[in-house]
C-alpha cells in the first residue's frame, strides 16, 4: 500500500491515550519473555479526526520496534472489488516469488487462495466455497505472522474495505491475541457495514472497546497553529482557527497550510479571514479552488477521483484525455494545491493519492452526473487496455448506464467468471445482474441468467430459482445449456427442501430431450432427488424403474455409474440382500469415482460409501470418506460439504463402537454446520448423529439439552436424513422415559417409510424402538414388531443389524425366550464390526443369566467403546452379583 506522504512529521496533539495504548500493545507484542502476545486495537471517529495520521504513527512505531508491517486501506471507489484489502496486505509479502516457490509456500491452499489474492489464475472446475476461502486466508495470514513475527497489521478506512476482505478480517480478529500479531483498524462508526460489526464489539487490549477519537480542544488547535506558522500567533487568531474548524485535525492542518501559503499574519486582525479559508478546504469551496487550477487539471483530478487510490498517472491521463506532459503538469498543480499528495517524480513508481479521503469524496461527488458515468466507462476501457483485466474494469462498469453494448456484457461476464472461480460469488452476482440490465443480445440472455443463478446459489437460493426459471423461458437452441439450467434448478430446489418441485422440473424436461445421454443424465438426477424425498408419492414404482434401468447399464461413463450407485442405495434402503447391494456398489467403484466433479453433486458418492457401512464394511466406507474429505479440502469446500463428511464419518465410527471418536467428529461437523445455518439439511445430519452418539455414551440429558438448543424436532425435514431425524428424536424421548410420546413419533415414521418400501432395520430401526416403546402396554405387539425386524434384518444379511434386532427382540420377549435370542445376538455380533451393539448384547445376556464373567466382558467392551453409561450399569449389575470388577485388558488381548 502507498502511504500518504507529508512534508514532515507533525506533533500529534491530544492523542496520548491512544498512543499509550499503541505503545503498551507493541511492548507486549515484542516482549521476549513469556508474557508476549498479540492484541486488537480499534480506533473510531468521524472523517478528519486523525485516524490516518494515528495509523501512520502506529506503522512508524511498529517499524522502530522491529515488526513486520502489513498495511492496507479501504477505498470508497474500490468497495466492489473483491479481496482488494486482502491483496494489499498479503501480496507485498510474496512479491518476487516464483510460481514454484508460491506452490511450495502455500501448499494445498495454493489453488484456493491464490486466485483471490491475485497470485495465480483460477483453475477450471468448481470454485471454493466462501468458508473454505476464509479458512485458506486464515492459514496464509497465520503462516505469515508466525514466519515474520512480530507482525503489525494496520487497516485504515475499514468502513470502505470490500465485503469479502472485511468479513474475513472481522472473523479473524479474535485470533490476534493468540498470535504474535497486533491488529489495528480505524473506521468511521456511522459507515461501518453490518458484516464488520465484530470490530465494534470485540474487546481490544485489556478488554477495552474501540477507542473513539475526539475533536481537538482549543488549546490543541492553538499548539498546532503555532507549530505551523510560528509561536507568535496570538490567542484570538488561534481561537478563531479552532472555532472555524470545530477542532477537526484535518481541517486545522489544512487551514494552517493555507495561512502559511498566503503569508497571512497570525494576528487578531486576520482572524475574520479564517472562515473563508476554511471553507475553501471542503465542499463547494474545495471545488471552486480546484476549478481555479484550469480545465485540464480539473479533468485530471476527476479522473483520479474515479480511479480511487494508488492511481497510475498514465491511466489517469488516458481517462482525462491528457498527454503525458499535461498529466505531469496537472499532478504538480494538484500537489501544490494540497489535493494530491504524490510528487510528480514519484508517481510512476507508487501511484497518486489524494491528501485525504474527504478531498477525494468531495471531488468525486462534484463531477456532473453524466460526466461521472462517462468517466467510469472510459476508466473501464482504459484498465482493460492497460492489461489489468476484466475484474478491474467491472467496478467501473457497475457505475455506468445500460447502453446495449456487447463489450460491456462480455467484460462483466468474464469478470464474474473470474470472481466466481476465485470464491467471490456475491461480486459475481452483482456483475451479472448489471450485465442483464445492459441488456445482453437476445441469444445470450439465457446464458447470463444461468450464470447469475450459479453465482447466487449460495447466498440467494430463492432468487436463483427465479433466475433459472427465467432462463428456461428464453428461446435458445443450445441443448447443453438447457440441460445445465435444468440440473442446476433441480439442485437449488432440492437444497431448499423442495424436492418434489425438483423432481417435477426434471420430469418435464426429460421427454423433450433428444440426446440419449443427456436424457439419461436428467433421469439420474431425478432418481437421486426422488431418493432423498421423504414424501415421494410412488417410491416402489420408482425403485422398479431404477432397477430395470441400472441392471442393463454397463457403467461405461459417469452418468451410468451414478445410476448404478443410486440402485445400490435403493437396494440398501429396501433391504435387498447385502450381496446385491455390494455388487452394485462395486460396479460403481471399478474405476475412479470422484466426490468433486465440477458439474455433479457429491450425494451419490456419499451414498455409495454409506452402503458399505450398512453392509458391515465400515473400513471400506471410511476409506471412501477419507478420500472424499481430502477432495473437499483440496477444493476449498469447507462449509456444507465438509460438515457432511465429518458428521457421516462420525456415524461410521458410532456404528463401529468408537464412540469418543464419533463424538469428536460429530462436534466438528456441527461446528461447520452452524456456519451454513440452522435447520438446513447439513444441520439436521449433524444434530441427529451427535444426539445418537451422546445417547450411546449414556448422556441422555446432554443430548436433550442439545436438541432443545438447536430446535431439533417438529417439523422434520422433507429430505431423507440418515439416521432418520424423527426416529432419533423418538429414541431421545425413550431415553427420557417418555414412551407414549416416542411411540407416537415412531408410528409417524411407519406411515412415512412403509409406503415407500423402506424396510431395512439396519438403515432405520424404527420397529425396534417402537417395540420398546409399546412393550409395557402391548407386549404382544412389541414382540410382533421385533420379530418382523429380525426377519427383515436376516433378509438383508448384515450381522450388525441382525444382532441388534435379536437383542431388542429379547428385551421384549417372554422370559423363557430371552436367553436364546441373546445368545444368538452375541454370537452374530461377535462376527460383526458393531462393538457397541456387542457390548449391549453381552450386558443383557450377563444380566439374564446372572453371569459375572459375561458382565465383566460387557464392561470391558463398553469401556473400550467409550459407552460410559453402559459401563456404569454393567458395573452396578456386576457388583450386585458380588463379581470382581474387571481390570483394563492387556493391549491386543481379546475380550
Amino acid at each position: 500500500m502507498t502511504e500518504r506522504r507529508t512534508r514532515k512529521r507533525r506533533t500529534m496533539f491530544e492523542r496520548d491515550t491512544e498512543l499509550t495504548a499503541v505503545d503498551e500493545a507493541l511492548d507486549q507484542l515484542t516482549d521476549p519473555g513469556p508474557d508476549a502476545g498479540g492484541a486488537l486495537l480499534a480506533f473510531s471517529g468521524p472523517a478528519g479526526l486523525g485516524k490516518t495520521t494515528l495509523l501512520a504513527e502506529v506503522r512508524r512505531r511498529a517499524h522502530t520496534k522491529g515488526c513486520t508491517v502489513l498495511a492496507a486501506r479501504g477505498g470508497e471507489q474500490e468497495q466492489s472489488q473483491p479481496f482488494h484489502v486482502a491483496r494489499q496486505l498479503i501480496q507485498p509479502q510474496l512479491a518476487g516469488t516464483s510460481d514454484a516457490e508460491l506452490r511450495e509456500a502455500l501448499g494445498s491452499w495454493y489453488s484456493i487462495v491464490g486466485p483471490a489474492l491475485g497470485l495465480c489464475a483460477a483453475e477450471q472446475g468448481a470454485p471454493p466455497d466462501p468458508q473454505g476461502l476464509r479458512d485458506g486466508l486464515d492459514w496464509v495470514l497465520t503462516h505469515l505472522v508466525v514466519q515474520r513475527a512480530p507482525v503489525a497489521l494496520v487497516l485504515d478506512d475499514a468502513h470502505w474495505a470490500d465485503p469479502e476482505s472485511l468479513s474475513w478480517l472481522a472473523a479473524f480478529a479474535p485470533r490476534a491475541e493468540h498470535l504474535p500479531l497486533l491488529l489495528v483498524v480505524a473506521y468511521r462508526p456511522d459507515e461501518l457495514p453490518a458484516h464488520a460489526e465484530a470490530f465494534r464489539t470485540l474487546p481490544g487490549r485489556a478488554g477495552h472497546r474501540p477507542l473513539s477519537l475526539a475533536p481537538l480542544t482549543a488549546e490543541a488547535v492553538s499548539g498546532l497553529v503555532r507549530e505551523a506558522v510560528g509561536a507568535h500567533a496570538d490567542e484570538a487568531f488561534c481561537r478563531e482557527a479552532w472555532a472555524v474548524t470545530t477542532g477537526n485535525p484535518f481541517e486545522a492542518v489544512e487551514l494552517t497550510a493555507k495561512v502559511r501559503d498566503k503569508g497571512l499574519a497570525p494576528v487578531e486582525a486576520s482572524a475574520p479571514l479564517l472562515r473563508d479559508l476554511a471553507a475553501a478546504q471542503r465542499g463547494s469551496g474545495l471545488v471552486a479552488r480546484l476549478h481555479s487550477l484550469g480545465p485540464s487539471t480539473v479533468r485530471f483530478a476527476w479522473a483520479c477521483a474515479v480511479l480511487g487510490t494508488d492511481i497510475p498517472r498514465e491511466l489517469a491521463a488516458r481517462v482525462a484525455g491528457l498527454g503525458t506532459e499535461e498529466a505531469v503538469d496537472a499532478t504538480g498543480r494538484l500537489r501544490d494545491a494540497r489535493i494530491l499528495s504524490a510528487a510528480a517524480e514519484e508517481a510512476d513508481e507508487s501511484g497518486l493519492e489524494f491528501v485525504h479521503p474527504l478531498i477525494a469524496t468531495a471531488i468525486y461527488r462534484a463531477i456532473p452526473d453524466a460526466l461521472r458515468v462517462a468517466l467510469h466507462g472510459k476508466a473501464a476501457a482504459a484498465v482493460v487496455d492497460a492489461g489489468l483485466g476484466p475484474s478491474a474494469a467491472a467496478r467501473h462498469l457497475l457505475e455506468t448506464h445500460p447502453e446495449n453494448d456487447p463489450w460491456v456484457v462480455r467484460t462483466l461476464r468474464e469478470a464474474a467468471g473470474e470472481n466466481l472461480r476465485a470464491g467471490a460469488p456475491e461480486a459475481a452476482r452483482r456483475q451479472l445482474a448489471r450485465a442483464l440490465r445492459e441488456p445482453p443480445d437476445f441469444d445470450e440472455r439465457a446464458a447470463v441468467l444461468y450464470e447469475l443463478g450459479c453465482a447466487s446459489l449460495l447466498t440467494e437460493p430463492a432468487n436463483t430459482v427465479n433466475h433459472l426459471r427465467a432462463a428456461l423461458a428464453e428461446p435458445f437452441e443450445d441443448p447443453a445449456l438447457r440441460q445445465g439450467i435444468v440440473i442446476r434448478l433441480a439442485q437449488v430446489l432440492s437444497h431448499s427442501d423442495r424436492l418434489a418441485e425438483a423432481s417435477e422440473c426434471l420430469a418435464r424436461e426429460i421427454p423433450y430431450t433428444q440426446d440419449l445421454r443427456g436424457r439419461l443424465r436428467l433421469q439420474s438426477e431425478q432418481f437421486m432427488w426422488d431418493a432423498f424425498n421423504a414424501a415421494e408419492p410412488d417410491s416402489p414404482a420408482r425403485s422398479r424403474r431404477l432397477a430395470k434401468l441400472a441392471d442393463r447399464l454397463s457403467g461405461r461413463d459417469l452418468t451410468e455409474r451414478y445410476v448404478i450407485g443410486l440402485r445400490a442405495w435403493d437396494a440398501c434402503l429396501r433391504g435387498e440382500p447385502v450381496d446385491v447391494v455390494l455388487h452394485h456398489a462395486g460396479r460403481v467403484l471399478e474405476t475412479e469415482f470422484s466426490w468433486a466433479y465440477a458439474d455433479r453433486g457429491f450425494e451419490v458418492p456419499v451414498l455409495v460409501a454409506m452402503v458399505h457401512m450398512y453392509a458391515d464394511r465400515p473400513e471400506r466406507a471410511e476409506e471412501l470418506f477419507e478420500a472424499g474429505t481430502a477432495e473437499f479440502e483440496r477444493q476449498g469446500w469447507r462449509g456444507a460439504h465438509l460438515s457432511f463428511a465429518y458428521s457421516l464419518r462420525a456415524y461410521i465410527r458410532y456404528r463401529r463402537g468408537r464412540l469418543a471418536e464419533a463424538e469428536e467428529l460429530a462436534r466438528a461437523g456441527l461446528r461447520l454446520a452452524e456456519r451454513v445455518g440452522r435447520r438446513t439439511p447439513v444441520h439436521w445430519y449433524a444434530i441427529a448423529i451427535l444426539v445418537t452418539t451422546l445417547l450411546a455414551r449414556g448422556r441422555a440429558e446432554e443430548a436433550w439439552e442439545l436438541s432443545r438448543e438447536h430446535e431439533y424436532g417438529e417439523p422434520f425435514p422433507a429430505a431423507v436424513v440418515f439416521p432418520d431425524s424423527q426416529t432419533v428424536y423418538a429414541e431421545l424421548l425413550l431415553a427420557r422415559g417418555q414412551a407414549k410420546a416416542a411411540a407416537a413419533e415412531l408410528e409417524a415414521v411407519d406411515r412415512r417409510l412403509t409406503p415407500r418400501g423402506i424396510q431395512n432395520p439396519s438403515w432405520c430401526p424404527w420397529r425396534l424402538h417402537l417395540a420398546r416403546a409399546v412393550a409395557a402396554e402391548d407386549p404382544a405387539r412389541a414382540r410382533e414388531l421385533a420379530g418382523e425386524a429380525v426377519r427383515r434384518a436376516r433378509a438383508f444379511g448384515a450381522a450388525s443389524g441382525i444382532g441388534q434386532a435379536l437383542r431388542v427382540a429379547a428385551e421384549v420377549a417372554a422370559p423363557r425366550d430371552r436367553a436364546v435370542l441373546l445368545e444368538e445376538a452375541v454370537e452374530v455380533l461377535s462376527a460383526s464390526p458393531a462393538a457397541y451393539e456387542l457390548a449391549l448384547a453381552l450386558a443383557a445376556l450377563g444380566e439374564e443369566r446372572g453371569d459375572a464373567e459375561l458382565l465383566r466382558r460387557a464392561v470391558l467392551a463398553a469401556r473400550a467403546c467409550g459407552a460410559d453409561g453402559l459401563v456404569a450399569t454393567g458395573t452396578a449389575a456386576l457388583l450386585a452379583l458380588d463379581g470382581a470388577l474387571p481390570r483394563d485388558p492387556v493391549p491386543g488381548a481379546a475380550l
